[in-house]
């Protein structure tokens, strides 16, 4: 496993998060019109792909039942338009960061730490990297706090296009993907966030398959084969999500984790 991806991992998932784990994303996605999250998610995290249809959605986000994304895509785009949701996203998420950060967001230590952000975020080919691509086709913000969340969602989404590799590679999909994360946190897959408002029977065939595969005991938890795909998949994962670190000096590495620590702790207590 990649020490150096991981850690990276650990300290820019807080700020990729905020879409999803803050209030001011939501508001300035409903300010667009939206009345309902999945609106929000599916415009706000599909904008950079353009008008694109819902097969190409479903594809590339790779994890939701069938079905699930054409119900947003592209019914959202009647509501607002690429642009103007990646604008609100990006405004909606600066906003949370300078509530939550405060006035660190104006030291030197926050404008260094974006700045080595940024400079790793768009090192990384984009070859094979769709939703990556898709972001980095964006212009660079000028706004400083609008930057990090941006060099954050660059990185994120780099991660995840490798993840959906390693997955395939394993031969995986995208709710047994659910399924395995679920019980390899001790949680019963049909009662996982992303799984538990699936019809009962859509579950049961998920896990079936699973068991077939011999991924899940006679337990009803992970095997010893299923332990042993869960961290192929996350080693490989953290393999590909290393290439954009390695523009990076080991001074600046070390530079930028120090000063990303602080900001890390405090997003995640305020997601707490």
């Amino acid at each position: 496993m990649n020490a150096i991806a991981r850690r990276m991992f650990e300290l820019v998932e807080p700020i990729g998060l905020l879409p999803y784990s803050a209030e001011e994303p939501n508001e300035a996605m409903f300010a667009l019109g939206f009345t309902n999250y999945w609106d929000t998610y599916f415009a706000g995290r599909a904008a950079p792909l353009g008008l694109v249809p819902a097969e190409v959605v479903d594809a590339l986000f790779y994890n939701f039942a069938p079905g699930e994304v054409a119900r947003h895509i592209p019914q959202v785009w009647r509501t607002t338009t690429p642009e103007a949701a990646i604008a609100a996203r990006q405004m909606g998420c600066a906003k949370a960061l300078r509530r939550i950060l405060g006035d660190r967001v104006d030291s030197p230590s926050f404008s260094r730490a974006t700045e080595l952000l940024l400079k790793a975020a768009v090192s990384a080919p984009f070859e094979g990297r769709p939703m990556y691509a898709a972001l980095r086709a964006l212009p660079i913000p000028e706004d400083m706090v609008v930057r990090l969340f941006h060099a954050a969602s660059l990185l994120r989404e780099h991660r995840g296009d490798g993840h959906i590799a390693a997955l395939v590679c394993e031969g995986i999909g995208g709710l047994e993907a659910h399924a395995l994360l679920a019980l390899d946190m001790g949680m019963p897959a049909e009662k996982f966030g992303r799984m538990h408002h699936l019809p009962a029977a859509q579950i049961a065939g998920v896990i079936a398959g699973i068991r077939d595969r011999g991924l899940i005991g006679d337990d009803g938890w992970l095997s010893e084969q299923g332990r042993a795909v869960k961290q192929r998949v996350e080693s490989l994962t953290d393999d590909l999500a290393a290439k954009p670190y390695e523009s990076l000096t080991p001074g600046e590495l070390d530079e930028l984790m120090t000063a990303l620590e602080p900001i890390a702790r405090l997003l995640v207590a305020a997601q707490e």
